[in-house]
């Protein structure tokens, strides 16, 4: 038996540790440790409501507009109003080239460098070198295209850009629409783009996933955990968002039923926050911290719908929308994500011709002084949750409720594993000192739990921990 450190766990988006131990050559226990404190829920007490579109964007720098986005819902559903058809469409391409740019700098620059032969040089060095199975021939096509697939999300960064003013953290997004005029050039502009990307999406990057997955079939066999899956709902149809593109449900055991806010709370029973009640719905949870609790081991809380961990993210989305069934492991995650991304990709296209120059793009309005709102989304990794309450026009209380908060969740006031933990009971460990097996696992779940800057200091007890390549 054999405990193995892992932390800071890179290409992963965030700064974590994963702790599990192996016997016989397989994970038997596993815990995930969110390293890195957010914050967000507390800066935001006070400010003006409008504030929080920008602000929480500032939470991921890969993943900024969806945070933006779930705080303008939650001021609209405040207020009561809704964007209009420009607004709405203009909201869902910004958001639509934000997750294109995630799934394909994900799966290639996260996911594949895993699998792939590396060159001995930097970025490079360091890279575990075992199980890797592609003939060189394919190998050197494959890392061909991981450094195609850097321009192309470029390109994807520079979509959000051109209608959201910057990227990341776009300013286009607010309470009530957009705030870039669809002017033809940008439109053409913006296109000429999306072609390019879709293009790379359909011819490439899809024929590389389904190589990945004949010659790693084995994965599908790896990572799996329970049919308990969790989503909102994403890219509204039309202004009045009484449908979405993908629909929002949860799957309790493999079973399709509507999603209940009402059942979802946050357990701390693990987590550096001081517990003044037993677990609370985000509307009641407060964060108040306490690094020095017992029994803790990370910063991310632990949500849970009707007392189950629940995965979301582009395999649950689709498990959804009936599209992919296959299954629920580690294979089975980068499938779906590289599917979303084509499904994402030729929805955008039917959106940019509805796009009309001439017709406004926001709903003006005035910002109530008490009122509550929800702002609900999917977002890259899975569901998105912004609970908001004003008091005298400011912000009052604010809660969220991140998709990696669900993932990567640690074990909850019943001694429950998160998602990811789940998932890594029974994944073989064929070489412990070049665990690469736990990185792949990990990684399908496309962990962020939040972007940060993060100093390693020498002589640190950080010292003894294995970084994971």
């Amino acid at each position: 038996m054999k405990k193995i450190v892992l932390g800071p766990f890179t290409r992963a988006n965030n700064s974590c540790m994963v702790e599990v131990t192996v016997e016989n050559k397989k994970v038997i226990e596993a815990s995930c440790s969110g390293t890195f404190f957010r914050g967000f829920e507390l800066i935001l007490q006070g400010r003006d409501p409008r504030d929080a579109s920008y602000l929480t964007e500032r939470i991921c720098g890969i993943c900024s507009s969806v945070h933006g986005t779930a705080a303008s819902y939650a001021l609209e559903n405040a207020a009561g109003i809704r964007p209009p058809a420009n607004g709405n469409l203009l909201r869902n391409l910004i958001m639509g080239a934000d997750f294109l740019q995630n799934h394909i700098r994900h799966i290639y620059l996260f996911s594949f460098v895993d699998y792939l032969k590396l060159p001995q040089k930097g970025p490079f060095t360091g890279s575990y070198t075992v199980d890797k199975r592609f003939s060189q021939k394919t190998n050197d096509m494959l890392l061909e295209h991981l450094f195609q697939s850097i321009e192309i999300s470029r390109q994807a960064h520079e979509m959000v850009a051109l209608l959201g003013g910057k990227a990341p953290f776009p300013h286009g997004i607010l309470a009530g629409g957009s705030t870039v005029p669809p002017a033809a050039d940008v439109v053409m502009n913006f296109k000429s783009k999306l072609e390019k990307i879709n293009h790379f999406v359909r011819n490439i990057m899809l024929p590389d996933v389904d190589i990945l997955a004949e010659v790693y079939s084995d994965y599908y066999r790896i990572g799996h955990r329970r049919i308990n899956l969790l989503e909102y709902g994403l890219f509204p149809k039309d202004e009045k968002d009484t449908q979405r593109h993908f629909p929002g449900a949860a799957v309790i055991d493999g079973r399709l039923q509507a999603v209940d806010l009402g059942v979802i709370k946050e357990h701390l029973s693990h987590s550096w926050y001081s517990e003044e009640a037993e677990a609370q719905h985000p509307t009641l949870g407060q964060t108040i911290i306490n690094r020095a609790k017992e029994g803790a081991y990370s910063w991310i809380k632990a949500p849970r719908y009707n007392g189950l961990p629940m995965e979301g993210g582009p395999l649950a989305r689709l498990w959804i929308r009936g599209d992919y069934r296959a299954g629920i492991s580690t294979m089975d995650r980068i499938v779906a994500r590289a599917l979303e991304a084509k499904i994402i990709g030729d929805l955008m296209e039917s959106w940019l011709v509805r796009l009309e120059p001439d017709k406004p793009i926001l709903t003006p309005f005035e910002v109530p002084k008490q009122a509550e709102g929800i702002g609900l989304t999917g977002a890259m990794r899975g569901p998105l949750g912004h609970w908001l309450r004003m008091k005298n026009g400011r912000i009052a209380h604010y809660q969220i409720i991140t998709p990696t908060a669900w993932n990567f969740s640690p074990r909850d006031n019943t001694g429950q594993k998160g998602p990811v933990e789940e998932a890594l009971i029974g994944t073989p460990v064929e070489d412990e000192n070049q665990p690469i097996e736990i990185g792949r696992v990990i990684r399908a779940f496309d962990v962020c739990s939040s972007c940060s800057a993060h100093v390693i200091y020498p002589g640190s007890s950080t010292q003894n921990l294995t970084i994971l390549p």
